[in-house]
């Protein structure tokens, strides 16, 4: 049975392949690991073919490395270890049995990182900061008390030359005072390692760090408390495993003069909330009629939604470099898209870090949508699989209709993003009120980003009105009032939350109340009618 126009458009986007993945590292991969090494230390020896096959079969778990554009572009590798041994002062060609990692102890209870390196070429990716991310992961999942590792200092020799510090001990101490920095130390700092001293001769090849490297450990804190007197970097900003944290964009209209003027406004807030090691930035629907100020005239409400579809690919491209470049996953609000048939859908564009780019269309217009811009509904909605977990979208009138959520539930979403576009307090309650329904009887969380201020010379789009929330089911492990964070409403900011996907599992299976698991399948369900062609 033929497709519809709405749903091409829809599947056309989720053809995109991930640009950027963080995999375990194989054996086929050693000669592009040495290659890599070559560029990214150009004055140090690489290692040996002999040693990166030690490292991949002493301990495959513990390697990783970064593939962009199928370019190798990262490595991590790791080794266990006890915590006496890696605690107390040591050396790199002792610690790692020579680079080959063969002091790796199967019994140990530290995660050791004797190496991560990236290609200059890419070094704007934060690809250190997804392999790094990947050591945590791995070190929460053994459920290790730490991590370990010794921090190259490479601005250390350029400082002593300079006078600008006496010794290691005292570039470090400068360091913490933040009265210096260092791309990598400081790098580190900021990820929740913590320095307990200096590894003097370390590494002798090591030039730049005059041979020597910084000690950091980072504890774990689902297995074991920080020992007295040391207490965790502001960086970490009290993150917990088996979180993800979502920041829900409460975006102002305001007239731009440009493409890149809007771009500019965009990559603020995602550049805000990746800082906030954000999983999720979320702008609200439509938000991208701001580009309809550029001209700032009158123009006929169908003029105005075909001027706007021209700017699709454009910013389809924006919103999958920044998701690559700040790391994070973008629920792209939603922009009228003309599909292949000529026909108007009201797409949201989801935009992962690793570079693939899933869409979502709105099922129901609203009457105003239909009536002045002709825009038709989508016949297809499906779950998105993020490293995150599985996550549904529904666009502002879609959370209004309780079939969608537990149609996407029953496929696996833990999370629904809902961006709206309300222009008064009785349209935004509608949706408000809808969401915390689904979130209740779907026992899932539910998250809301709208759209605030004005644009005068847009047909359409003339007053606003957004309170944007992170919903939760109303039980005893969740928020008051089923409301993880809010923000004030008409104005433009940020709400934040770490969202529990534990509890979730858990209120699911012994909570108060558990809507999932006492529905009656032998009255009624939900079924979707996936060939059924829309007319015209």
């Amino acid at each position: 049975m033929a497709k519809t126009p709405a749903r091409a458009e829809t599947e056309k986007a989720k053809d995109s392949k991930p640009r950027l993945e963080v995999r375990q590292a194989m054996l086929k991969d050693v000669r592009a690991i040495q290659a890599l090494g070559k560029r990214a230390y150009p004055d140090m020896q690489s290692y040996s073919q002999a040693q990166l096959r030690g490292q991949i079969q002493n301990f495959p778990e513990g390697q990783f490395v970064a593939i962009y554009d199928d370019t190798l572009v990262g490595f991590a590798a790791t080794f266990l270890i006890d915590e006496k041994t890696a605690l107390k002062p040591h050396d790199w060609v002792t610690i790692t049995g020579n680079g080959y990692a063969s002091r790796h102890d199967e019994e140990g209870d530290m995660l050791y990182g004797m190496e991560v390196m990236v290609d200059p070429r890419f070094r704007g990716l934060r690809i250190g900061q997804r392999l790094y991310n990947e050591r945590r992961r791995l070190a929460q999942d053994y459920q290790l008390k730490g991590i370990v590792f010794a921090g190259r200092m490479p601005s250390l020799a350029q400082k002593v030359r300079r006078k600008e510090v006496e010794s290691p001990e005292d570039f470090l101490e400068q360091i913490r005072e933040q009265n210096l920095r260092d791309r990598v130390v400081s790098f580190q700092m900021r990820n929740g390692f913590e320095p307990i001293g200096i590894l003097r001769n370390y590494l002798p090849g090591d030039k730049e760090s005059m041979g020597h490297a910084v000690h950091l450990v980072w504890w774990n804190p689902a297995v074991v408390e920080a020992p007295a007197g040391r207490t965790k970097t502001k960086a970490q900003r009290g993150r917990l495993a088996h979180t993800v944290r979502v920041a829900c964009i409460q975006y102002q209209q305001r007239r731009v003069r440009s493409f890149e003027e809007f771009a500019e406004n965009v990559e603020y807030f995602v550049d805000v909330v990746a800082d906030y090691k954000s999983d999720f930035a979320v702008f609200p629907e439509l938000f991208t009629l701001q580009l309809l100020s550029i001209e700032n005239e009158p123009i006929p409400p169908d003029q105005a939604i075909a001027t706007l579809t021209k700017y699709t690919e454009r910013l389809k491209e924006l919103l999958s470099r920044l998701a690559v470049h700040y790391n994070i996953n973008i629920i792209g609000g939603s922009h009228p898209t003309l599909d292949e048939d000529g026909d108007i859908v009201n797409v949201c564009y989801v935009c992962l870090r690793d570079g693939s780019i899933h869409a979502q269309a709105k099922i129901h217009p609203t009457p105003n949508e239909a009536y002045w811009w002709s825009i038709v509904g989508a016949d297809d909605v499906r779950t998105i699989q993020t490293d995150c977990g599985p996550i549904g979208v529904m666009i502002c009138y879609d959370s209004e209709f309780p079939e969608l959520g537990r149609h996407l539930v029953d496929q696996g979403a833990q999370i629904l993003f809902v961006p709206f576009c309300t222009d008064e307090r009785k349209s935004y309650l509608r949706v408000r009120y809808c969401c915390q329904a689904r979130a209740v009887e779907n026992q899932v969380y539910v998250a809301l980003a709208g759209n605030v201020g004005n644009l005068p010379g847009v047909p359409n789009m003339d007053i606003q009105y957004a309170q944007s929330c992170i919903l939760t089911p109303c039980d005893f492990p969740f928020d008051r009032d089923g409301v993880a964070a809010d923000t004030t409403p008409n104005v433009e900011m940020v709400a934040i939350a770490d969202l529990n996907l534990d509890t979730l599992r858990q209120a699911r299976m012994t909570g108060t109340v558990q809507n999932l698991r006492d529905r009656r399948f032998d009255l009624y369900s939900v079924q979707w009618r996936k060939e059924k062609t829309r007319t015209t």
